[in-house]
Protein backbone atom coordinates (compact mmCIF):
# COMPACT_ATOMS: atom_id res chain seq x y z
CA UNK A 1 0.00 0.00 0.00
CA UNK A 2 1.30 3.43 -0.96
CA UNK A 3 1.77 5.89 1.89
CA UNK A 4 -0.41 8.95 1.28
CA UNK A 5 0.51 12.04 3.30
CA UNK A 6 -1.88 14.97 3.62
CA UNK A 7 -1.56 17.91 1.20
CA UNK A 8 1.24 20.18 2.33
CA UNK A 9 2.01 23.59 0.85
CA UNK A 10 5.56 23.42 2.21
CA UNK A 11 6.13 20.26 0.19
CA UNK A 12 4.77 21.99 -2.94
CA UNK A 13 7.10 24.95 -2.42
CA UNK A 14 9.96 22.54 -1.97
CA UNK A 15 9.21 20.87 -5.30
CA UNK A 16 9.08 24.24 -7.04
CA UNK A 17 12.38 25.32 -5.51
CA UNK A 18 13.99 22.07 -6.61
CA UNK A 19 12.76 22.68 -10.15
CA UNK A 20 14.10 26.23 -10.13
CA UNK A 21 17.44 25.00 -8.83
CA UNK A 22 17.76 22.42 -11.62
CA UNK A 23 16.84 25.05 -14.20
CA UNK A 24 19.59 27.31 -12.87
CA UNK A 25 22.05 24.43 -12.66
CA UNK A 26 21.72 23.74 -16.40
CA UNK A 27 21.31 27.45 -17.21
CA UNK A 28 18.14 26.74 -19.15
CA UNK A 29 16.90 29.83 -20.97
CA UNK A 30 13.13 30.20 -20.63
CA UNK A 31 11.73 32.68 -23.15
CA UNK A 32 8.15 33.79 -22.48
CA UNK A 33 5.67 35.78 -24.54
CA UNK A 34 2.11 36.62 -23.56
CA UNK A 35 3.04 36.86 -19.89
CA UNK A 36 0.48 39.65 -19.55
CA UNK A 37 -2.22 36.99 -19.87
CA UNK A 38 -1.14 35.16 -16.73
CA UNK A 39 -3.04 35.61 -13.45
CA UNK A 40 -2.41 38.99 -11.88
CA UNK A 41 -0.28 38.90 -8.72
CA UNK A 42 -2.04 39.77 -5.48
CA UNK A 43 -2.30 43.53 -5.16
CA UNK A 44 -2.97 45.81 -2.21
CA UNK A 45 -6.52 47.16 -2.12
CA UNK A 46 -5.38 50.68 -3.10
CA UNK A 47 -3.39 49.50 -6.14
CA UNK A 48 -4.88 49.93 -9.63
CA UNK A 49 -6.42 46.86 -11.22
CA UNK A 50 -4.43 44.85 -13.71
CA UNK A 51 -5.10 44.43 -17.40
CA UNK A 52 -8.67 43.48 -18.23
CA UNK A 53 -7.29 40.48 -20.13
CA UNK A 54 -5.60 39.05 -17.05
CA UNK A 55 -7.21 36.51 -14.79
CA UNK A 56 -8.05 38.16 -11.48
CA UNK A 57 -6.02 36.86 -8.55
CA UNK A 58 -7.98 34.30 -6.59
CA UNK A 59 -10.56 33.75 -9.32
CA UNK A 60 -9.28 30.40 -10.47
CA UNK A 61 -8.66 29.11 -13.98
CA UNK A 62 -8.02 26.00 -16.05
CA UNK A 63 -4.43 26.02 -17.31
CA UNK A 64 -4.28 24.00 -20.57
CA UNK A 65 -0.72 22.95 -21.46
CA UNK A 66 0.66 21.35 -24.62
CA UNK A 67 2.26 17.93 -24.24
CA UNK A 68 5.25 17.20 -26.47
CA UNK A 69 7.65 16.13 -23.73
CA UNK A 70 7.77 14.89 -20.16
CA UNK A 71 8.87 18.21 -18.68
CA UNK A 72 6.34 20.55 -20.30
CA UNK A 73 4.20 20.58 -17.17
CA UNK A 74 7.20 21.54 -15.00
CA UNK A 75 8.07 24.62 -17.05
CA UNK A 76 4.43 25.75 -17.03
CA UNK A 77 4.28 25.21 -13.28
CA UNK A 78 7.46 27.21 -12.65
CA UNK A 79 6.19 30.03 -14.86
CA UNK A 80 2.94 30.37 -12.92
CA UNK A 81 4.77 30.19 -9.61
CA UNK A 82 7.28 32.88 -10.51
CA UNK A 83 4.57 35.13 -11.91
CA UNK A 84 2.04 35.07 -9.08
CA UNK A 85 2.92 32.19 -6.71
CA UNK A 86 0.03 30.19 -8.18
CA UNK A 87 -0.10 26.54 -7.12
CA UNK A 88 -1.16 24.37 -10.03
CA UNK A 89 -3.30 21.37 -9.13
CA UNK A 90 -2.61 18.86 -11.90
CA UNK A 91 -4.93 16.05 -12.85
CA UNK A 92 -2.88 12.85 -12.65
CA UNK A 93 -3.67 9.23 -13.38
CA UNK A 94 -4.41 6.63 -10.74
CA UNK A 95 -1.20 4.92 -11.88
CA UNK A 96 0.83 7.91 -10.69
CA UNK A 97 -1.04 7.98 -7.38
CA UNK A 98 -0.41 4.25 -6.85
CA UNK A 99 3.26 4.42 -7.80
CA UNK A 100 5.53 3.62 -4.81
CA UNK A 101 7.76 6.64 -5.45
CA UNK A 102 5.45 9.25 -7.02
CA UNK A 103 2.36 8.39 -4.98
CA UNK A 104 3.37 10.19 -1.76
CA UNK A 105 4.38 13.26 -3.79
CA UNK A 106 1.01 13.26 -5.58
CA UNK A 107 -0.78 13.27 -2.22
CA UNK A 108 1.48 15.84 -0.54
CA UNK A 109 1.15 18.23 -3.51
CA UNK A 110 -2.67 18.08 -3.38
CA UNK A 111 -3.05 16.88 -6.96
CA UNK A 112 -6.35 15.56 -8.33
CA UNK A 113 -6.33 11.84 -9.16
CA UNK A 114 -8.31 10.46 -12.10
CA UNK A 115 -9.36 6.84 -11.48
CA UNK A 116 -9.00 4.05 -14.04
CA UNK A 117 -12.69 3.26 -14.40
CA UNK A 118 -14.25 6.71 -14.14
CA UNK A 119 -13.06 10.26 -13.74
CA UNK A 120 -16.34 11.62 -12.36
CA UNK A 121 -15.06 12.01 -8.80
CA UNK A 122 -11.91 13.76 -10.01
CA UNK A 123 -13.97 15.97 -12.33
CA UNK A 124 -16.25 17.08 -9.49
CA UNK A 125 -13.28 17.69 -7.20
CA UNK A 126 -11.52 19.76 -9.87
CA UNK A 127 -14.60 21.89 -10.55
CA UNK A 128 -14.95 22.59 -6.83
CA UNK A 129 -11.30 23.63 -6.61
CA UNK A 130 -11.85 25.99 -9.54
CA UNK A 131 -14.84 27.54 -7.80
CA UNK A 132 -12.68 27.94 -4.71
CA UNK A 133 -10.22 30.04 -6.72
CA UNK A 134 -7.57 27.41 -7.40
CA UNK A 135 -5.77 26.67 -10.67
CA UNK A 136 -6.35 23.27 -12.27
CA UNK A 137 -3.71 22.26 -14.82
CA UNK A 138 -4.63 19.90 -17.66
CA UNK A 139 -2.73 18.41 -20.58
CA UNK A 140 -5.75 18.22 -22.90
CA UNK A 141 -3.98 16.10 -25.53
CA UNK A 142 -4.09 13.18 -23.03
CA UNK A 143 -0.63 11.96 -23.97
CA UNK A 144 2.59 13.02 -25.65
CA UNK A 145 2.20 14.10 -29.28
CA UNK A 146 5.04 12.37 -31.07
CA UNK A 147 4.47 14.48 -34.21
CA UNK A 148 5.18 17.66 -32.20
CA UNK A 149 1.93 19.10 -33.47
CA UNK A 150 -0.98 19.61 -31.08
CA UNK A 151 -3.07 16.46 -31.33
CA UNK A 152 -6.79 16.03 -30.77
CA UNK A 153 -7.79 17.37 -27.36
CA UNK A 154 -10.14 15.88 -24.80
CA UNK A 155 -13.12 17.98 -23.76
CA UNK A 156 -12.38 18.01 -20.02
CA UNK A 157 -10.72 21.43 -19.94
CA UNK A 158 -13.63 23.09 -21.72
CA UNK A 159 -16.31 21.34 -19.67
CA UNK A 160 -14.64 22.21 -16.37
CA UNK A 161 -14.13 25.85 -17.28
CA UNK A 162 -17.74 26.24 -18.44
CA UNK A 163 -19.21 24.55 -15.36
CA UNK A 164 -17.03 26.44 -12.87
CA UNK A 165 -17.42 29.76 -14.70
CA UNK A 166 -13.66 30.33 -15.03
CA UNK A 167 -11.42 31.02 -18.04
CA UNK A 168 -8.93 28.70 -19.74
CA UNK A 169 -5.33 29.91 -19.93
CA UNK A 170 -3.68 28.23 -22.97
CA UNK A 171 0.05 27.62 -22.42
CA UNK A 172 2.14 26.35 -25.35
CA UNK A 173 5.60 24.97 -24.51
CA UNK A 174 8.16 24.45 -27.27
CA UNK A 175 11.69 23.11 -26.81
CA UNK A 176 11.13 21.26 -23.55
CA UNK A 177 10.68 18.05 -25.54
CA UNK A 178 14.34 18.30 -26.60
CA UNK A 179 15.25 17.63 -22.96
CA UNK A 180 13.13 14.50 -22.49
CA UNK A 181 10.34 12.86 -24.44
CA UNK A 182 9.35 9.52 -25.94
CA UNK A 183 12.39 7.53 -27.12
CA UNK A 184 14.68 10.40 -26.08
CA UNK A 185 15.75 10.27 -22.46
CA UNK A 186 17.17 13.14 -20.48
CA UNK A 187 20.49 14.36 -21.82
CA UNK A 188 22.64 16.78 -19.76
CA UNK A 189 24.34 17.82 -22.98
CA UNK A 190 21.05 18.87 -24.60
CA UNK A 191 19.87 20.45 -21.36
CA UNK A 192 22.95 22.65 -20.92
CA UNK A 193 21.88 26.23 -21.76
CA UNK A 194 18.92 24.83 -23.65
CA UNK A 195 16.22 27.30 -24.71
CA UNK A 196 12.60 26.63 -23.77
CA UNK A 197 9.99 28.77 -25.44
CA UNK A 198 6.62 29.39 -23.74
CA UNK A 199 3.70 31.32 -25.19
CA UNK A 200 0.68 32.23 -23.07
CA UNK A 201 -2.41 33.01 -25.15
CA UNK A 202 -5.25 35.30 -24.16
CA UNK A 203 -7.58 33.56 -21.68
CA UNK A 204 -10.54 31.82 -23.30
CA UNK A 205 -13.99 32.30 -21.85
CA UNK A 206 -16.34 29.38 -22.48
CA UNK A 207 -20.05 30.19 -22.52
CA UNK A 208 -22.30 27.66 -20.81
CA UNK A 209 -24.28 27.23 -24.03
CA UNK A 210 -21.21 26.87 -26.29
CA UNK A 211 -20.79 23.57 -28.10
CA UNK A 212 -18.16 21.57 -26.22
CA UNK A 213 -16.60 20.01 -29.32
CA UNK A 214 -16.37 23.37 -31.10
CA UNK A 215 -14.81 25.03 -28.06
CA UNK A 216 -12.30 22.18 -27.73
CA UNK A 217 -11.34 22.55 -31.39
CA UNK A 218 -10.85 26.26 -30.74
CA UNK A 219 -8.57 25.48 -27.80
CA UNK A 220 -6.51 23.13 -29.96
CA UNK A 221 -6.12 25.85 -32.60
CA UNK A 222 -5.02 28.40 -30.00
CA UNK A 223 -2.48 25.99 -28.52
CA UNK A 224 -1.05 25.23 -31.98
CA UNK A 225 -0.79 28.95 -32.76
CA UNK A 226 1.31 29.31 -29.61
CA UNK A 227 3.57 26.47 -30.76
CA UNK A 228 3.93 28.12 -34.18
CA UNK A 229 4.95 31.37 -32.47
CA UNK A 230 7.54 29.49 -30.41
CA UNK A 231 9.01 27.76 -33.46
CA UNK A 232 9.17 31.01 -35.45
CA UNK A 233 11.64 32.69 -33.09
CA UNK A 234 13.26 29.67 -31.44
CA UNK A 235 16.95 30.52 -30.96
CA UNK A 236 18.26 27.15 -32.22
CA UNK A 237 18.68 26.44 -35.93
CA UNK A 238 17.69 22.78 -36.43
CA UNK A 239 19.70 20.56 -38.71
CA UNK A 240 17.81 19.02 -41.65
CA UNK A 241 15.79 16.08 -40.38
CA UNK A 242 16.25 17.00 -36.72
CA UNK A 243 14.25 14.54 -34.63
CA UNK A 244 12.69 17.29 -32.52
CA UNK A 245 11.13 19.17 -35.46
CA UNK A 246 7.74 18.40 -37.08
CA UNK A 247 7.79 16.52 -40.37
CA UNK A 248 6.04 19.32 -42.28
CA UNK A 249 8.91 21.66 -41.35
CA UNK A 250 11.58 19.26 -42.58
CA UNK A 251 12.08 17.51 -39.26
CA UNK A 252 12.38 13.83 -38.44
CA UNK A 253 9.29 13.51 -36.26
CA UNK A 254 6.41 11.32 -37.49
CA UNK A 255 3.88 13.04 -39.72
CA UNK A 256 0.39 13.64 -38.39
CA UNK A 257 -0.85 10.65 -40.39
CA UNK A 258 1.89 8.43 -38.97
CA UNK A 259 1.25 9.75 -35.47
CA UNK A 260 -2.43 8.85 -35.75
CA UNK A 261 -1.55 5.35 -36.98
CA UNK A 262 0.90 4.81 -34.11
CA UNK A 263 -1.60 6.11 -31.55
CA UNK A 264 -4.29 3.76 -32.82
CA UNK A 265 -1.90 0.80 -32.83
CA UNK A 266 -0.85 1.53 -29.26
CA UNK A 267 -4.45 1.53 -28.09
CA UNK A 268 -5.94 2.88 -24.86
CA UNK A 269 -4.29 2.37 -21.55
CA UNK A 270 -5.85 -0.36 -19.41
CA UNK A 271 -6.05 -0.50 -15.68
CA UNK A 272 -3.94 -3.27 -14.22
CA UNK A 273 -2.41 -4.20 -17.56
CA UNK A 274 1.25 -4.81 -18.25
CA UNK A 275 1.47 -1.50 -20.05
CA UNK A 276 0.79 0.40 -16.87
CA UNK A 277 3.55 2.96 -16.56
CA UNK A 278 4.06 6.12 -14.58
CA UNK A 279 2.29 8.92 -16.40
CA UNK A 280 2.65 12.19 -14.60
CA UNK A 281 0.74 14.42 -15.08
CA UNK A 282 -2.28 13.48 -17.24
CA UNK A 283 -5.32 15.03 -18.83
CA UNK A 284 -8.95 14.45 -18.02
Amino acid sequence: MTWRPKPNDSFYRGMVRAGLALSRLFRIRVIVTGQEHLPAPERPAESPAGSSRRVAAGRGAVVAITHFGYLDFAFAELLLWRNCRARLRFLVTQGAADHWFAGPAVSAAGLVVVGYSTGSHAYDAAVQKLRDGEYIAILPEAGVSRSFRVRECKTGAVRMAAEAGVPIIPVSVWGSHRLMTRQHGFSPRRAWRAPVRIHVAEPMLIAAAEDVQAATARLRKVLQAGIDAGIADFPLDPAPGAWWMPADLGGGAPSEEERQRLDEAEGPRRAGGRRRKLRFPAAS
